[in-house]
């Protein structure tokens, strides 16, 4: 919370020619020591800091190393209003909204009304995220061992991890951390992790190598698919792949052509389509399609 109190704080002293050390300290619920110590760690940061002392005195910005007020312009402001909000959304409190409030009091211009813009991270799992999201946060900044079963695709496992940095990517929720059963950086994902807690285990800080996100290492394709949609299906291909993945045919059939990485998921993917699509390619593929069509149909066959 130290780096979100030296933006509030940075940001007044742009708004106000000067503002007292108890002022800053009931506005940010902290310790006046706590604001001494934010003011020198300001100053050390490069910011023109000057403190005068008696009546009508306070810290401010010297004079003639002030920075442009109108930096940030008001679209701007609603632009980190919105972030911070995003953020709230998934963490289920309302600790940045609460900064803002406190980074607009007493100017009514930082903040101003009627944004355009609102950002909703949360999800179907409103319920169960929140409380892992938070329970991340603390270990990240407590530096604590965080423990949890995971589910992966490979079968699942009680994993004893570091965590590093939330990251929120391919619309939903990771935690890129340190695995101490693999010794190595992992991203889990937060859906994927249950029995989630945090343990009394310190962790050192150790180097933190950025994960790689980009499409060709986490979806590496490799499966050319050819399948031929109803007209009805063109809303989701349009959502899930872009209007680009298909073409529209004589019989108004979509002939859709993209490369896929996982089989499984490609087959548990069309059988959502039910009978609105059919499989041309791969041919291995389709066949196996087939089987679990027949499986699924044999099932419904039974006598109950």
């Amino acid at each position: 919370m130290k780096t979100e109190r030296l933006i509030g704080i940075l940001s007044l002293l742009l708004q106000q020619e000067r503002v007292t050390a108890p002022e800053l300290a009931q506005r940010f619920e902290v310790s006046r020591r706590t604001i001494q110590r934010d003011i020198e760690a300001l100053s050390l940061a490069g910011i023109p800091l000057c403190t005068t002392r008696g009546p009508g005195g306070g810290i401010s910005i010297l004079e003639g190393y002030r920075v442009d007020r109108t930096v940030l312009t008001s679209g701007e402001m609603q632009a980190i209003l919105a972030g911070l909000r995003s953020l709230d959304s998934v963490s289920g409190t309302r600790r940045y909204a609460r900064l803002m409030e406190k980074l607009s009091a007493g100017s009514g211009s930082l903040v101003p009304g009627g944004g355009h813009l609102w950002i909703d991270l949360s999800s179907w799992y409103k319920t169960s995220l929140p409380p892992k999201f938070e329970t991340i946060r603390t270990a990240i900044e407590e530096g604590r061992v965080i423990q949890f079963r995971y589910y992966a695709p490979k079968g699942e496992s009680v994993r004893q991890a570091e965590p590093f940095e939330l990251i929120f990517h391919w619309s939903a929720w990771y935690v890129w951390a340190f695995c101490r059963g693999r010794q190595d950086f992992r991203l889990f994902k937060l859906n994927r992790m249950e029995e989630l807690t945090l343990t009394d285990l310190p962790f050192e800080k150790r180097p933190v190598p950025l994960p790689d996100l980009s499409c060709e290492r986490i979806f590496p394709g490799g499966i050319r698919v050819k399948a031929l949609f109803e007209p009805s299906c063109k809303w989701r291909l349009v959502e899930e792949f872009g209007s680009g993945c298909f073409a529209a045919q004589s019989d108004g059939r979509l002939l859709f052509q993209v490369d896929y990485t996982d089989p499984e998921e490609l087959l548990r993917w069309l059988l959502t389509f039910g009978d609105q699509v059919e499989l041309l390619e791969p041919a291995e593929l389709r066949a196996r399609l087939a089987q679990r069509l027949e499986r699924a149909l044999n099932l419904y066959r039974k006598e109950t």
